[in-house]
């Protein structure tokens, strides 16, 4: 009688590597490690054979960066999202691919469940769960970190490290390891560990080596770098004349926004399972593409548009954060999102320079702006009559006046 299969979200990291044999062993099941070539880099070297090495009888490693970047990063950014305030989703947006993509493995070799190694205290075991239940409802999903047998065994990370040393699995990690990360085409992520402590400042001097996609902006460039892109329908299609895929676009405004300085956040955020956590961003490419978006809208999109758009900016991004990618509502405005793109054309010119996106010139074929109407000299066009305005102002003046009133003879 064949095995049970499962498939596993793997990294390759302590925690995958000890769940593939700990899920072998305890199903006596077949693991299938799958990891998603998102961005990661140098991170994805040796994977498979490691992988095999520590008990999976089959692994994949897909490129999924050119359908990450259009299908995923650009959709998200038309929509402005950005959840509270400052996170431009990095994590959050890979959760529903890598999902996607192992829900399509599974039904191509026969396995009747996925497995990841997200803990039960963090954001991305629902991101998993929730992609999986909207695309495959009949596959199970299997989560050792929420299973008490699992934590009973590896009550922390000294057990796990052991358990890797005496089944021969090679990994890295230390008990003293500082924090950990998350790295894909959009950004790095860095928590945990040193980071737990709010008041610990990883800007200092000391803690330069943290950062991986960006120098400090004390030590960027002291001459500011001028960036043109072009934009076709709210997506940047070429970067400096030059005509990009929107791989292509990530991977140049990552270099360039990693030489600047741009991009860093810290921040403390809600997670949705309800407890607060300590985050620090890099989103070098990232930052400059909703920069420029935000000015290129600003010249072409209609105002009562871009409001109705903009009030739905937390609730979208909330949805990309809480893992609602694939969620009915998510669709439904991206629906809106994609009408709302349709004149987002032009070429925005901006100035990079230590850490700073500054706006240096916008211009667009459908602009909206028309300066003989704005001119603050005589209107050639006779479009706009000063005199209207004093009508225009009593009419909204009118409820106003009113409510004083009532308030007066109260």
């Amino acid at each position: 009688m064949a095995k049970e299969k499962i498939v596993l979200a793997y990294s390759g990291g302590l925690d995958t590597s000890v769940i593939l044999k700990w899920l072998k062993e305890t199903y006596d099941a077949e693991i299938i490690a799958f990891t998603a070539d998102i961005g990661q880099k140098d991170e994805l070297d040796g994977l498979e054979a490691k992988a095999l090495a520590t008990g999976a009888s089959k692994v994949y490693i897909d490129d999924l960066r050119d359908e990450f970047a259009q299908d995923f990063i650009y959709p998200m950014f038309q929509a402005g999202a950005q959840y509270e305030g400052q996170y431009l989703l990095g994590t959050s947006i890979a959760r529903p691919l890598i999902a996607k993509r192992m829900v399509d493995i599974a039904r191509a070799e026969g396995a009747t469940a996925i497995a990841h190694g997200a803990t039960g205290k963090g954001n991305d075991q629902v991101r998993f769960e929730l992609a999986a239940a909207a695309l495959a409802p009949e596959i199970n999903v299997i989560a050792p970190w929420r299973l008490s047998e699992f934590r009973d065994r590896f009550p922390g990370r000294a057990e796990m490290i052991a358990y890797a040393e005496e089944h021969g699995i090679p990994v890295t990690a230390s008990a003293a390891k500082p924090y950990s990360t998350d790295r894909n085409l959009l950004h790095i992520s860095y928590e945990s560990g040193v980071l737990e402590d709010p008041w610990f400042d990883p800007s200092a001097e000391d803690s330069k080596d943290m950062y991986l996609l960006s120098v400090s902006p004390e030590d960027a460039p002291n001459e500011a770098e001028y960036v043109e892109l072009e934009f076709v329908q709210g997506n940047v299609v070429a970067v400096n004349g030059e005509k990009l895929s929107p791989l292509g676009v990530m991977e140049t405004l990552n270099e360039l926004g990693g030489k600047h300085g741009i991009g860093r956040v810290d921040m403390v955020e809600n997670r949705f399972v309800g407890m607060k956590s300590r985050g620090v961003y890099e989103t070098p490419g990232g930052t400059i593409l909703f920069t420029a978006h935000r000015k290129m809208e600003s010249l072409t999109m209609d105002r009562e548009v871009m409001n109705l758009r903009d009030s739905l900016i937390t609730r979208y991004s909330t949805l990309v954060y809480n893992g609602f990618w694939f969620a009915p509502e998510r669709l439904a405005l991206q629906a809106l999102v994609n009408e709302s793109q349709k004149n987002v054309s032009g070429t925005v010119r901006l100035k990079l320079y230590k850490g700073n996106v500054i706006g240096a010139g916008v211009k667009s074929p459908v602009s909206l702006y028309n300066p003989d109407i704005a001119t603050m000299e005589a209107d050639p066009t006779q479009a706009y009559d000063q005199g209207d305005a004093t009508g225009f102002i009593r009419l909204n003046a009118l409820r106003l006046k009113v409510s004083s009133g009532v308030e007066q003879n109260k």
